[in-house]
């Protein structure tokens, strides 16, 4: 019914009322209190049309709840997934981590917890308003690990905004517990539960008070942890590198080397692995265990459980039926995000523990060390950063400060200890057990195993000194420090299997580097005031171009030559961005990248095609001309109409035009002092040549990038950064060998990076 519609209402009023005024029997039979009431009932009609049509929506708005539930839910499989399938059993967080996005969907997620004015009288609106609070509590120990991947600044903002989404939840349940809106019992037309719904949403409440407080006492500890960590790092890496410096042993050896102990220490010093593994990540396991229980039990009495009572449901809330699609959606959520945080409790006895190892110190919950708390201590040694003229405002203002940072120190022990103490009663059994087991192990080892006989469990007593712990009581298992070794020999290994044999078969071609001096000469007239530098990528692009130009190639040598040089740049790029790090290098890269882009899909340089027809029938002098003078026409142009503005800081397009000019102006002076012409299959056979020189240069730097990436300064990208590295290794360990096995020259490392230092060297090394 549209809202015009009620205005026949009103007109029936508005005669009434003038009969009223000119008959006077009319006015005996109806009076104005009559009238008025009927004015009443109008605007009565007209509120109850409007709250019709504003009900509309809201059936859309229960979908998208659940459409973001189903999101969250799909994330935490995903972590969950990648966590068995890395054998990360703390389950690290990657996809459903705390950022300003995830925030957003968990807040959508909780609308109806916060619908403080909707009517939702029956039992199954009532459980999925409740059931939000269960699903928020699962999600938020879920999220725990991912406060140890971000920085300082950070954590600080999300942890302030997770809290304040969670603050408004708990203030709009209870507005809704003193309105009634959640009722205690009920009614939903089935007669069949008399749950409670106060009693659970007050344990709700609870338990998510509990979080919260779990995790903002998780935050303060995880800077300090950092520190810790980031020191032992340090004192590590120098170690080694002195160690390194009396291993001998070939490039790929000890690059494996590297990449192993690097990534013993990422794995172990990893902020998610201390995170997820510590008391109090134990503690918000075991409250998300209790939130379980409550939705189970709401599930349990729900009359969507029985086919039976499922044809009485009435829905009388704005959300219809979506309230039941929140239900199920987000219990299926509860249950399935529980596993993570409770398989986390377990994780401590694979990774954290030698369990025959346990002193009293381990049973002394109430012991609180120094780093839970030192980030608290620092703020309370820390002076007020603004200046107040009155000494007595400022001397009440420090005390007030250092009484309210005094009772947080005293309230982070007790979540600590209380942690620690709830920690010590979920192990205890299953260590009990497992300790009979070891026992009886070693009995059976004792017995039926010859003293003589060699151990082959040990692992490299190398590699556990490169263990990184905060509690050094607590030492890490031997069975723990084999599957760390395995899983990155995992990676190298599923690297090595994906070697890229069309770039192999081009670096066959290459004789040594004498490509990287041959490929520009300095007698080329310079075609701008600035002459730029040269990077690795940009002229091996720009003498793919011309080989592609080159007409009569058998087609088969042209895609092989495409193949070699996509799979070849990949490398070259990495190496870039480690190594050539200049503003001006930069600026090659991105040319370079955009050029080869445009070569690898459109076969254009420019937005010109290189396979023209003008081309067909011209020999290869007159190629490489009209591909020279084009540069320089393009050059030129872009000069002219900039007044030489872009010389100093180039767009790509300059930067294309100017290496083309300069390798096919190199091309034609060379081919001047030949007695015969060249023809195009020699120059395809030669630019190989010279690419692949290019190539075998740039890529004596990959064991300096792979030692580069295994030592990352940033502790958070650590982890992924040596992953990177191994991969790196096992795609290039074929090249590396190659190369160890030709001699190089005598360069130092720095300027090996550089493809200008090569050419320098070379053309002075000449005899």
């Amino acid at each position: 019914m549209k809202s015009h519609d009620g205005y026949p209402c009103f007109r029936i009023v508005d005669l009434v009322s003038t009969l009223h005024s000119f008959e006077k029997e009319f006015r005996r039979a109806i009076s104005l209190h009559d009238i008025n009431q009927l004015y009443n009932s109008c605007q009565m009609e007209g509120v109850t049309v409007n709250s019709e049509k504003f009900r509309e929506p809201m059936v859309w708005i229960g979908v998208y709840v659940a459409v973001a539930s189903f999101f969250c839910i799909l994330a935490m499989v995903a972590d969950l997934l990648h966590g068995f399938q890395n054998k990360k059993f703390w389950f690290p967080c990657k996809y459903f981590s705390l950022n300003a996005a995830s925030i957003t969907v968990i807040t959508v997620t909780m609308k109806l917890t916060v619908d403080v004015s909707g009517e939702m009288p029956s039992y199954v609106d009532q459980a999925a308003k409740l059931g939000s609070l269960g699903f928020m509590c699962t999600m938020m120990a879920n999220l725990m690990p991912s406060l140890a991947s971000m920085d300082n600044k950070t954590l600080l903002a999300n942890v302030i905004g997770l809290s304040i989404l969670v603050i408004t939840m708990i203030v709009n349940v209870c507005i809704q517990l003193n309105t009634r809106v959640i009722d205690r019992y009920p009614y939903d037309g089935t007669n069949i539960s008399y749950m409670d719904f106060a009693i659970v949403a007050y344990i709700y409440t609870a338990i998510i008070i509990l979080l919260l407080i779990i995790m903002i006492s998780s935050s303060l500890t995880i800077p300090a942890s950092k520190e810790i960590l980031e020191s032992k790092y340090q004192a590590t890496h120098k170690i080694h590198l002195a160690n390194q410096r009396h291993i001998r042993m070939s490039i790929v050896e000890k690059l494996r080397h590297n990449v192993t102990r690097y990534w013993v220490m990422a794995e172990t010093g990893s902020p998610q692995f201390v995170m997820a593994i510590n008391p109090l990540s134990t503690a918000s396991a075991i409250i998300c265990a209790l939130s379980l229980l409550v939705t189970l039990n709401l599930v349990r009495a729900s009359p969507l459980t029985s086919s039976w009572h499922r044809r009485l449901i009435r829905y009388e809330s704005p959300y219809e039926w979506t309230t039941s699609a929140i239900f199920i959606t987000q219990s299926i959520g509860v249950v399935v995000g529980t596993v993570a945080p409770i398989l986390r409790c377990f994780s401590v006895f694979n990774y954290k523990l030698v369990i025959t190892k346990w002193n009293r110190n381990h049973f002394m919950f109430f012991k609180v060390e120094k780093y839970w708390t030192q980030k608290l201590h620092e703020w309370k040694q820390s002076p007020i950063l603004f200046l107040l003229s009155s000494p007595r405002l400022r001397n009440l203002i420090c005390n007030a400060k250092n009484t309210v940072l005094s009772f947080c120190i005293g309230f982070q022990k007790g979540i600590v200890a209380s942690c620690k103490l709830i920690w010590l009663i979920a192990i205890t059994i299953p260590l009990l057990v497992i300790t009979f087991f070891y026992h009886l192990k070693s009995l059976k080892a004792r017995w039926f195993t010859p003293p003589n006989s060699p151990r082959t469990d040990d692992i490299d007593i190398d590699v556990r000194n490169y263990v990184l712990q905060i509690d050094i009581e607590m030492e890490l298992a031997e069975k723990t420090l084999k599957g760390i070794s395995k899983s990155i020999n995992f990676f190298i290994l599923k690297a090595e299997k994906e070697q890229n044999n069309n770039l192999l078969e081009l670096l066959e071609k290459s004789t040594g580097f004498k490509g990287v001096e041959i490929f520009d000469s300095d007698c080329v007239q310079p075609l701008l005031c600035v002459e730029h530098v040269n990077s690795w990528s940009l002229p091996i692009v720009t003498l793919t171009c011309i080989a592609v130009a080159l007409r009569d190639i058998h087609k088969d040598a042209v895609q092989n030559l495409f193949k070699s040089v996509g799979e070849g740049l990949s490398y070259t790029h990495l190496v870039e961005e480690s190594l050539n790090c200049a503003s001006e290098h930069v600026s090659l890269r991105k040319a370079s990248v955009a050029l080869w882009h445009e070569v690898e899909n459109n076969c254009r340089w420019l937005d010109i095609p290189l396979a023209k027809k003008e081309f067909k029938g011209k020999t290869t002098i007159e190629i490489i001309k009209w591909l020279s003078d084009k540069a320089k026409e393009i050059a030129t142009e872009i000069n002219e109409s900039t007044n030489g503005e872009l010389v100093e800081n180039p767009c790509k397009t300059l930067i294309a035009a100017n290496s083309m000019y300069r390798i096919t102006q190199t091309i034609l002076l060379r081919s001047q002092s030949s007695k015969e012409p060249i023809t195009k299959k020699q120059l395809f056979a030669h630019l190989n040549g010279m690419i692949a020189d290019i190539f075998s240069a740039c890529f004596t730097n990959i064991p300096r990038v792979i030692t580069m990436r295994c030592h990352e300064s940033v502790i958070e990208k650590r982890e992924e950064s040596v992953k990177v590295a191994a991969k790196l290794l096992g795609k290039t360990t074929k090249i590396i060998e190659r190369l160890d096995a030709h001699e190089l020259p005598s360069m130092d490392a720095d300027k090996m990076a550089y493809v200008d230092e090569w050419r320098l060297y070379l053309t002075q090394s000449i005899p």
